[in-house]
């Protein structure tokens, strides 16, 4: 084990935050916390880590897609995972394109995410499902899709997707991960 694993954990519910910080101190990780774009900008300043937890949607600024961006090109090796209580197709891929290692949707535990940080190459042995997408696995992933682009803005996000912004809202509750 090393003696000085680095964890940066981005996310903006605190009490989720503080809960996984602990369980990955108690596995030998040191762990930093920010909960917004300018707090990990400001940590980025004075560490270096080895580790990120970044989870895609914080409160009223860019997604966590930015910060992957930004993590990646401050330490091309870091191990970053996504965490997302809205997970899509379009998203994952624009994670992994960014430099994510893995992307997980929420519950996901301690375990899941340090697995998920030794899964640097892919797996050609996963399951393939015979099933093909249904008309609202297709809407659904078109919303994910406008709404990553639209830095998950839902006013421009409905308005791209041509639809009022409280239809979007209802179905962005239906249908949560």
């Amino acid at each position: 084990m090393d003696t000085e694993r680095l964890l940066l954990i981005v996310e903006d519910d605190e009490a989720f935050a503080r809960t996984l910080a602990r369980s990955f101190e108690r596995r030998g990780y040191r762990v930093l916390h920010a909960d917004s774009v300018a707090r990990m900008d400001d940590l980025l300043t004075e560490h270096t880590p080895d580790y990120a937890v970044v989870d895609l949607k914080l409160k009223g600024e860019a997604s966590g897609l930015a910060c992957v961006r930004k993590l990646h090109a401050h330490h091309a090796p870091m191990h970053i995972v996504v965490l997302t209580g809205f997970a899509s197709i379009a998203t994952a891929v624009e994670a992994i394109k960014l430099g994510a290692a893995h992307y997980l949707a929420k519950p996901s535990n301690t375990d899941d995410i340090e697995a998920a940080f030794g899964l640097q190459e892919g797996n050609a042995d996963v399951e393939l499902s015979n099933r093909s997408s249904s008309i609202k696995t297709l809407e659904w992933e078109r919303i994910h899709e406008v709404l990553a682009e639209t830095d998950f803005n839902i006013s421009e996000a409905a308005r791209r997707l041509g639809m009022h912004r409280r239809t979007l809202s209802r179905k962005l509750g239906k249908q949560r991960v």
